[in-house]
């Protein structure tokens, strides 16, 4: 039976992140220290026996590769946490072109930090099962070629937002990009259990950046929903850790699950859930916002608060590892995430 092979979101690495980047590369199987010549060879069409054209077959797989370092389907949640905000900002629906800026801004941002976050881990990446696929531990892309790439990413995503946004915008894409890059990935990542307690800051930003994309300035208002996605981002990220606890053994990644008890891990995810779900319901008097969005807070909170602790009551009844079903409030926190943030942009539109 396979493993959960969960979706890509956002929020420092782990953040958001059950990477399967899995693109029309083909490399067969990878153990753990093995390196592919990440040369290519066409093999036969399916069922007719001819040779694929190696030039179309080349420049698509290049494609792929360079597309799968910026792990698209993390960047998802990105427009999840920006977009509802600019609504909220404009009390209304924000200029159609500003949106479309803001994102495009925002995915070459997040683009550059994934890309330049897959160069720095690609050691950690081929000793893991989870994410041993990406296109460096493939071969599929050089070290040099992906570290430039990113920066390119990175330099087109600040002058983009600049000149099309705002420079404030693009400062805070830059702040959120340097400490995902400097401080989670090179400091925190493989020293400290706490990583993705202070890491998951660089996925807040994406809030406060939809909000001054439409404001021009900073203002308490998003506040609620930074603490949010702060407080939101350890237990999801840990309960896709304890699904993949000996990938990060393996790696020498210190998550939470790998050096604590299931048990004590299972409480936290409770502590951080409360949180989450506190901070959810501050926006209310903070913003302040209608009947729709205080109602669907509670409503969502309830139900991941009955997940963490369904958890926890997994744990007591002694079950372990993969019983322990961790994946299910990994995924109900996505959905929680996405549906609280919908309430967000609609909450203007209908009680205004």
């Amino acid at each position: 039976m396979r493993p959960d092979r969960p979706a890509d979101l956002y929020s420092g690495d782990e953040v958001f992140v059950a990477a399967v980047d899995s693109g029309p590369i083909a490399s067969g199987p990878t153990t753990s220290g093995s390196r592919t010549s990440g040369h290519r060879t066409a093999g036969p069409d399916a069922g007719h026996g001819r040779t694929a054209p190696p030039g179309r077959a080349h420049w698509r797989d290049v494609v792929a590769a360079y597309v799968a370092l910026t792990k698209p389907r993390i960047i998802e949640l990105l427009l999840v946490t920006t977009v509802p905000v600019m609504f909220l900002a404009q009390r209304g629906v924000p200029s159609l072109g500003l949106v479309l800026a803001t994102m495009v801004g925002g995915i070459a941002a997040a683009g550059s930090a994934n890309t330049l976050n897959c160069v720095l881990d690609r050691d950690i990446d081929e000793r893991m099962r989870r994410t041993r696929r990406r296109p460096l531990p493939r071969h599929a892309v050089g070290p040099r070629n992906a570290a430039v790439f990113g920066i390119a990413l990175g330099l087109v995503a600040t002058l983009w937002l600049g000149f099309v946004v705002n420079w404030l915008s693009a400062g805070l894409a830059l702040a959120a990009n340097a400490f995902y890059i400097l401080v989670y990935t090179l400091v925190l990542k493989r020293r400290t259990s706490q990583n993705i307690v202070w890491g998951g800051i660089a996925g807040c930003f994406p809030v406060v950046i939809g909000w001054t994309a439409v404001r021009g300035s900073l203002d308490w208002a998003p506040l609620a929903l930074v603490l949010v996605v702060f407080f939101w981002t350890p237990p999801h990220t840990w309960t896709l850790a304890m699904r993949y606890r000996e990938d990060y053994a393996e790696a020498g990644v210190p998550m939470l699950p790998v050096v604590a008890t299931e048990r004590a891990v299972a409480w936290q995810v409770v502590a951080y859930s409360a949180a989450t779900v506190l901070a959810s319901l501050a926006l209310w008097p903070i913003a302040p916002t209608g009947w729709l969005y205080p109602v669907a807070a509670a409503v969502l909170g309830a139900v991941v608060m009955v997940e963490a602790f369904a958890l926890v009551r997994r744990v007591a009844r002694g079950q372990t590892g993969p019983a322990l079903r961790p994946m299910r409030f990994f995924h109900w926190s996505n959905l929680y995430l996405a549906l609280l943030f919908v309430a967000v942009a609609l909450d203007p539109l209908v009680t205004r």
